[in-house]
């Protein structure tokens, strides 16, 4: 007999606090169950036939010169490994994607005394080429910054720019005029915290987007602890444990070009965390926008969306605070999407080396499975250390894939375990049948350089429909990763024009076959991916239908849509089909 969900879900999360308290190995109500349809090992045969990956590192010839000067120091402040954070969004509307680069400052002034401290923008001017537009456009930025995240919270059409920092959080408003204005002040957005990452999302459905901001924890330049041997000396990274967490800060958008801090309304404020990256998605289909952060050694933090304004914290009962080990993990980036192609976002969370990379498969009924180790992620990670990351498809099979950022914390961390600190970056490419494989090695022979990489993100840079990559690293150049795979399958970018929803389209869920997407700018490390919604079609010649259920609930069916093609969808004013039709 079917249980109902409310008393499923809180019978979970009894048992879950009565095996932690009295001290038995932790197992969510998901865990995995091993069945013919999801296999633990790829077949030969679905390996062979797998679509190539390619990528080739064009940053060079492409005038994207930046690397993160994140000005470390024998004193080892926490912030130094912790900056990186990128953004990829069309600031200009002139159809081509834009990169934004987040820095670090000096210490310990925590002030950016020189033109190498910038945050820094970059103009798409097509074929791949990009111009550092970072003086004229006015965001060079100020403070110790960390994230960043874009989102149009005016609805004016031009895509905003917000910074998290070490106590100073920037919003910029964009004047379409190639120019941005700092309206931090006069916003109410407060800059009293450490934040790292933000993300943008209409969490009340009023068709404007309002402002998560996640922090980290208490710190200060003067109270910095000594960690480390001593007795050699070797000074280190403290281990977050050191440090009290912080709670998140949500802004509700007035509509006025101010922000009230609900943190408290919202029942936010009352759950504690060192927060690392958050990602948005409807995981139980009820028209509202939840939201998953992660913690650094700490339980994730599940946000259900009550809908009436208010915000439940689900993460231990829904399977998604903790592995099947029961152990707090190094949780850094993540992306909330479906890998499975069964209409339900899943969660892919990254972490350091030896912790393996969790991966959440969502269930239905606001349950999930630790799919860590059923999907093949736990051996193939658990030598890598990440930070950034993304689910993405970037053969266009139609599966969606996995691609990482690797690096570890400690940059002496080779003196002290079996562990490098600069990593090559990882790919994993979705088998279809619930597992991956690394192809990590084949995607490029500049794949395998390592380097400190911190934030990641995504857009198709040169609109051939294969969607490309741009990293960041600490003291070392920023990589940009074009998109050469050699498959002849067909694709499709939707970008949406929100009338009724906010306009972005932030929420909107999109159904083309089996295949779920929907339009979201939180993905990742401290980053952000603006630029649309893309599905990878295979040798599917034609799109019998594509359904998009925007926030507002208004459900659209377009029918008989060719591929190969970025396809601007207008909201309507009503549903062109009916809800279950």
């Amino acid at each position: 007999m079917a249980v109902p969900y409310k008393k499923k879900w809180m019978h979970t999360r009894r048992a879950a606090l009565l095996r932690l308290l009295l001290g038995f190995p932790f197992v969510s109500a998901g865990a995995y169950r091993p069945s013919q349809n999801r296999p633990q090992v790829p077949g030969a045969r679905r390996t062979a036939s797998l679509d190539p990956i390619r990528f080739r590192n064009v940053a060079q010839s492409a005038g994207l010169n930046f690397a993160v000067e994140n000005s470390p120091t024998p004193q080892k402040h926490l912030i130094e490994t912790m900056t990186g954070g990128v953004a990829t969004f069309d600031f200009d509307g002139d159809g081509l994607a834009d990169i934004f680069l987040i820095n670090g400052a000096s210490l310990p002034s925590l002030r950016k005394e020189s033109p190498k401290y910038w945050n820094r923008l970059f103009r798409n001017e097509g074929g791949m080429r990009f111009t550092d537009v970072t003086e004229e456009a006015g965001v060079a930025g100020e403070g110790y910054s960390m994230g960043a995240a874009a989102g149009d919270y005016n609805n004016d059409g031009h895509v905003d720019l917000f910074v998290a920092g070490v106590n100073r959080n920037i919003l910029y408003r964009n004047l379409g005029n190639g120019r941005f204005e700092d309206v931090t002040e006069k916003s109410g957005i407060k800059s009293d915290k450490w934040a790292v990452a933000a993300g943008w999302f209409d969490y009340n459905n009023d068709g404007l987007l309002d402002l998560l901001v996640v922090n980290y924890a208490q710190w200060s330049i003067n109270n910095n602890r000594f960690c480390g041997d001593p007795s050699r000396p070797l000074r280190v990274y403290c281990h977050p444990m050191y440090f009290e967490g912080l709670t998140n800060t949500l802004y509700r958008n007035r509509g006025d070009g101010t922000f009230e801090d609900v943190s408290e309304k919202s029942g936010l404020s009352r759950h504690q965390g060192r927060g690392m990256g958050l990602a948005f998605a409807d995981y139980d289909d009820d028209g509202f926008l939840d939201v998953f952060i992660t913690n650094d050694n700490q339980p994730n933090f599940l946000f259900h969306n009550r809908g009436d304004g208010t915000f439940e914290e689900v993460g231990l009962a829904a399977g998604v605070a903790l592995l099947n080990s029961g152990q707090p993990v190094s949780n850094m980036g993540v992306d909330f999407r479906d890998y499975d192609n069964d209409g339900l976002p899943d969660i892919f969370v990254t972490d350091l080396n030896n912790e393996t990379f969790p991966l959440f498969r969502n269930l239905g009924g606001g349950m999930f499975e630790d799919a860590t180790t059923a999907s093949r992620i736990a051996v193939l990670s658990a030598a890598r250390a990440g930070w950034g990351n993304g689910l993405f498809d970037f053969n266009n099979d139609g599966w969606k894939d996995l691609l990482t950022a690797n690096s570890h914390a400690d940059d002496n961390v080779e003196q002290l375990a079996a562990a490098h600190y600069r990593q090559p970056n990882s790919i994993f490419a979705n088998l279809g049948d619930g597992t991956f494989w690394d192809v990590s090695a084949t995607v490029g022979n500049d794949f395998q350089v390592p380097r400190a990489h911190r934030g990641c993100a995504f857009a198709d840079f040169n609109n051939d429909g294969k969607i490309d990559v741009v990293v960041s690293s600490l003291q070392d150049t920023a990589e940009l990763w074009q998109n050469v795979s050699p498959g002849k399958n067909n694709w499709i970018i939707l970008k949406l024009i929100g009338t009724k929803s906010n306009r972005d389209g932030i929420g909107a869920r999109v159904r083309i076959g089996k295949q779920y997407n929907h339009m979201t700018s939180s993905v990742g490390y401290a980053s952000s991916t603006h630029f649309g919604v893309h599905f990878g079609l295979g040798r599917m010649s034609k799109v019998d239908e594509v359904e998009i259920r925007w926030p507002s609930g208004i459900v659209q069916v377009l029918h008989d849509v060719p591929p190969n093609q970025r396809l601007q969808i207008r909201e309507p004013e009503r549903s062109s089909s009916p809800p279950g039709a």
